[in-house]
């Protein structure tokens, strides 16, 4: 196996996620940048994985790829089976708002909407009654522990929490695929350990997280660890393992900090 091949998936097993041989290239000609690959993974549905490697490395750029806010240059993604390059421009945007949810360190919530109407902003978007999208979105801030704060806005919640939103904005509704890029970049250790343990909560539930990292103890949390460096996939393997045991609650969580 080269260092670009992961392992394919079991036999008669169907990946949430898959990138054949893809790459991506800024530019052209002389000013042409290498960003990516070409790289070939499989992520299985309910799996997390972490990407860790160098800044420049790639990361952001797989996950954007992954997650249809860009296209590669070469090879094929896709997701669920369904290649990305064959769907139009509002077919990817219906895509991004149903089935792919987006955690990123820049929250970009909205100042003027409370944590609920942040949360169900994206239901209402695609056309999901008022009622229906409030109702969703008070289950997916039940679901981070903030339900009671469901009606404050983002000025009045600390870093900590609004991540929290961020992440019941990116899971509300029937989405299966969650991309954080550097979620806990600006969160304390407590704050950033207890983001790693939604994520994980989520994965038991059957949707898929990629998470890419800095930090080796946060990697620690996923499944596998994919290492990138210049653009290729260099390694990867099981993740160590993490001091959780396979999930336990908030309340435990916050006893032991």
């Amino acid at each position: 196996m080269t260092p670009t091949d992961e392992p394919s998936t079991a036999a008669g097993s169907k990946p949430l996620l898959a990138l054949e041989d893809v790459g991506r290239t800024y530019g052209a000609g002389a000013t042409a940048v290498r960003a990516l690959g070409p790289i070939r993974l499989a992520i299985e549905p309910g799996e997390f994985v972490a990407i860790m490697g160098p800044s420049g490395s790639g990361k952001s750029t797989l996950l954007s790829l992954a997650g249809a806010l860009d296209r590669p240059t070469e090879g094929r993604v896709l997701l669920d089976g369904r290649d990305l390059a064959t769907v139009d421009a509002d077919g990817l945007a219906a895509l991004r708002r149903r089935a792919i949810g987006y955690v990123f360190q820049d929250l970009n919530l909205l100042p003027g909407l409370t944590a609920l109407e942040n949360v169900a902003l994206p239901l209402e978007l695609d056309g999901v009654a008022l009622p229906a999208a409030r109702e969703s979105a008070r289950a997916a801030l039940q679901s981070v522990r903030l339900v009671d704060l469901a009606e404050r806005f983002p000025s009045d919640l600390s870093g900590g929490e609004q991540q929290r939103v961020a992440i019941a904005r990116a899971f509300v509704g029937p989405r299966s695929l969650l991309l954080a890029d550097e979620p806990t970049g600006a969160l304390d250790s407590v704050a950033g350990e207890l983001v790693m343990r939604l994520l994980r909560e989520q994965c038991g539930r059957g949707r898929t997280a990629v998470l890419v990292t800095h930090n080796a103890a946060h990697a620690a949390w996923a499944d596998r660890v994919l290492y990138l460096r210049d653009g290729r996939l260099v390694g990867s393997g099981q993740a160590a393992p993490a001091p959780h045991p396979g999930g336990g609650s908030l309340v435990d969580f916050g006893r032991r900090a």
